[in-house]
């Protein structure tokens, strides 16, 4: 009696499955309407970086930003740092040349004495060293976008080295929206088609005739 049980229950199971399956959390970025910018880690210009980024999620129009976590969707956490060193290049070159020969001979007899010697050097020496100093500003970004119950929506790591027009830190902080535009309103877009794609649920229950409420006409009377 317990195997049909059991037996009776299994076409059930894939819609059970179905139905508590949890939704891809890339799909409730969809859903992100209202986003507190949360207070990021790093360096001392950890404050200028969250500055920008709330610039620039404001000049995308996609979302609203808010200043009261209760009420945004999802927060936008992390970290971000700029850094500016120096990077030093030390080379030495050197050429030398050294060649040496000698000669020598000597004789003497009773009366007269011969002696001759002949020597020859040459040198050349030549060094240089250079030393070459190089200054290099490089920031970086990293954040994630959480919902209200803790699940990680959205993430990304970016970082620059700055351009002829933008700071590094600037330019990271472009980066980072843009992605995250990107990348909503590809989700908008999907949920949009899927909405589209359901089938509409028609009430097929006939509407009731306003003429069927209406009391019958009373019978003329007979004359």
């Amino acid at each position: 009696m317990r195997f049909r049980s059991l037996l009776a229950l299994i076409p059930l199971l894939p819609l059970t499955a179905f139905a508590v399956e949890s939704r891809p959390s890339e799909a409730a970025l969809a859903d992100v309407k209202r986003v507190y910018v949360d207070q990021l880690g790093g360096g001392k210009t950890s404050d200028q970086f969250r500055d920008m980024l709330i610039s620039a999620i404001q000049s995308t129009g996609l979302f609203v930003l808010t200043e009261n976590p209760d009420h945004a969707d999802a927060m936008l956490r992390g970290s971000g740092d700029d850094l500016i060193f120096n990077e030093e290049h030390n080379s030495s070159d050197s050429i030398g040349v050294h060649a040496n020969a000698g000669s020598g001979s000597s004789s003497r007899s009773l009366n007269s004495g011969v002696s001759s010697n002949s020597t020859t050097g040459i040198g050349v020496t030549d060094s240089e060293n250079s030393k070459i100093q190089e200054r290099h500003h490089e920031a970086t970004g990293s954040v994630r976008l959480v919902s209200k119950d803790g699940d990680v929506i959205w993430s990304t790591t970016q970082e620059s080295n700055g351009g002829k027009f933008r700071s590094a830190m600037a330019d990271v902080a472009d980066k980072i929206v843009r992605q995250l535009a990107d990348e909503t309103r590809r989700m908008r877009d999907l949920a949009a088609v899927a909405r589209d794609a359901r089938p509409q649920v028609s009430d097929d229950k006939p509407k009731d005739n306003p003429k069927d409420n209406q009391a019958p006409d009373p019978k003329p009377a007979k004359p």
